[in-house]
């Protein structure tokens, strides 16, 4: 029925009707009116710290949950303090609607107070955005708005509504019609041939490698691909982004390629005949030197997004669509066969290569970042849903907790964004709230968005930090130690007391400095009732191994010096590389 409601009112109403529960945010005066309505709306608001907090857990949330996370602040320094959280999103394709507040339409282009053009800022780091400035329009902004975010390749989506047409009236209704958009006119199913000449290079191949990226848990494709590697047996790689796509203990799945990837699986790409890129994009992590990337592969690329075809890498074949369409196309033409003297191959590549094992290493009183993250995989039985911050415990983690499941690691992979985790933690917690959820995080990025504590004890959510303590920046400090003679500037961190960090904020806080004690911490930590915060003191110069230069090609890898293995070095965490 036909009401008069003003744009705010408008604003909250259409949000519940895209299913909205929660939202979060930070207000302001240019976003005062939809505050103001939010008192009369059922949705929960999870008042932030800073906003860029809001971002990242609207992406947390997004990336939990499949479903469009979202996040609210006001004009100027609240629309700019979203820009990192927004272009994190974008780089990983995680659907969020931001809505930020602009001063009202007949100042724009004055240099009002706290006026920024937020939509000229982020065009080039957001799937699309809107300037709306008439009331009539918010509802039919914002239903298109989350049709864009999680259709086809997800991203990020802004509308910037100005206070004026919060302000105003109209006669409204909900319409329910679909959203009609040229740009997301459904995409031609792949041609016949396409597929046939993906099946022929499958068909003939004798040493080929599926290469798994984050598209394979976009499309809902995880069950898909375990049935054609099973029809198949071709071993998978994945990507960062990629890890839960394809189970970590199925025998076929080889681990983590790239930068920081296992030696084997970079030398197993470098070896293939064929390579079946599924939902990844080539990037240069993983990659390395594009004109040296498995130079006797022959390519195929199931990808949604035709920009990232050739883009890096160039195929033979692109069968441009949803992934999980084309495979679940694909796998009827490509016959079993013989993979065994391939398989052999990649057990021999991993035999002469990193084997990490350190569940068997005595405990020499040194604390290392792979003995806290192993032995939390072990203690959490792999079920924990892992959030990690950027840098050496981000590879770390990747390394050594093993995921099963879709969904389960949620990291920032494109843009690498520091302070990423705790607030992409509380939105996973929000859209996943029986999820046992630990953040896994650098004392430098922690401390970017520390503050959003305060918004897990307000919220009385229970998270499990993780802080890898080494009293560096690791990763900036690894690149120093490697490529500039250990001249390590601006790295050595002066660190707060974590755990009275956390009791200032009515939060749990415990240490750890032996790996004796981790079984003990880890039991407190999850029977706790609110987020608890842990600083576990580890080696100060630990070395993420292997290591792929930059511009190299991914088999020349930095490897684990043989002289500490031969000295049978307390600090060596592999046995042979």
């Amino acid at each position: 029925m036909m009401t008069r409601k003003t744009g705010a009112q408008i604003l909250w109403d259409a949000l519940e009707h895209q299913g909205v529960e929660t939202v979060f945010g930070y207000p302001g005066g240019a976003i005062l009116p939809v505050y103001d309505a939010l008192l009369d709306s059922t949705i929960h608001h999870v008042l932030v710290r800073h906003e860029q907090g809001a971002a990242h857990m609207a992406d947390g949330f997004g990336r939990a949950s499949g479903r469009a996370g979202v996040a609210i602040a006001t004009s100027g320094p609240g629309a700019t303090n979203l820009v990192t959280g927004i272009a994190t999103a974008m780089l990983d394709s995680s659907p969020c609607v931001f809505i930020t507040g602009q001063v009202p339409s007949h100042v724009i282009g004055t240099d009002a107070f706290q006026e920024t053009d937020i939509t000229g800022v982020t065009l080039p780091i957001t799937k699309h955005n809107f300037l709306v400035t008439k009331t009539e329009d918010i509802a039919q902004t914002i239903k298109k708005a989350f049709h864009i975010a999680e259709g086809g390749r997800p991203g990020p989506v802004l509308v910037d509504i100005t206070k004026d047409a919060q302000q105003g009236e109209c006669d409204y209704e909900w319409d329910d019609s679909p959203v009609e958009l040229p740009s997301r006119t459904p995409r031609p199913t792949v041609s016949p041939e396409e597929l046939d000449h993906a099946a022929e290079i499958l068909n003939t191949a004798k040493r080929p490698l599926i290469l798994a990226g984050r598209g394979v848990t976009l499309s809902g494709a995880t069950g898909l691909l375990a049935d054609f590697v099973e029809k198949t047996q071709i071993p998978v790689a994945m990507t960062l982004l990629g890890i839960g796509g394809f189970p970590a203990s199925h025998p076929l799945n080889l681990g983590m390629m790239g930068m920081h990837g296992e030696a084997w699986v970079n030398q197993a790409i470098q070896n293939a005949d064929v390579l079946l890129a599924l939902g990844m994009r080539f990037d240069d992590r993983v990659v390395g030197d594009p004109k040296k990337f498995a130079p006797a592969a022959r390519k195929i690329h199931l990808e949604i997004d035709p920009s990232e075809v050739n883009k890096i890498v160039q195929v033979e074949v692109a069968l441009i669509g949803d992934l999980a369409g084309s495979l679940r196309a694909l796998a009827p033409k490509v016959s079993c066969q013989d993979l065994a003297p391939w398989h052999g191959f990649i057990r021999d590549l991993k035999g002469d290569s990193a084997v990490r094992d350190i569940q068997q290493l005595p405990d020499s009183g040194h604390l290392y970042a792979a003995h806290v993250i192993s032995d939390l995989w072990n203690l959490t039985e792999g079920n924990a849903l892992v959030v990690t911050d950027v840098g050496q415990h981000q590879m770390w983690a990747a390394q050594y907790y093993k995921h099963d499941a879709p969904r389960k690691l949620i990291t920032s992979g494109g843009l690498g964004t520091m302070g990423f985790a705790l607030p992409a933690a509380i939105g996973a917690k929000v859209a996943r709230p029986d999820e046992e959820v630990w953040v896994i995080v650098g004392d430098g990025g922690f401390q970017m968005t520390a503050a959003e504590l305060s918004t897990c004890a307000q919220e009385g959510l229970k998270l499990n930090v993780a802080i890898i303590n080494n009293g560096y920046l690791g990763m900036v400090r690894q690149w120093q130690e490697f490529f500039y003679d250990k001249r390590y500037a601006a790295t050595p961190m002066r660190n707060p007391d974590f755990v009275k960090l956390a009791q200032a904020h009515g939060l749990l806080g415990l240490r750890v400095d032996k790996r004796a004690g981790i079984e003990e911490v880890v039991a407190t930590a999850r029977a706790a009732e609110g987020t608890t915060v842990i600083d576990f003191r580890v080696e100060k110069e630990d070395t993420v191994y292997p290591m792929v230069p930059p511009g190299n090609t991914i088999e020349a890898m930095i490897r684990r010096p043989e002289s500490a293995l031969e000295k049978k070095d307390d600090k060596a965490l592999v046995k042979k590389d």
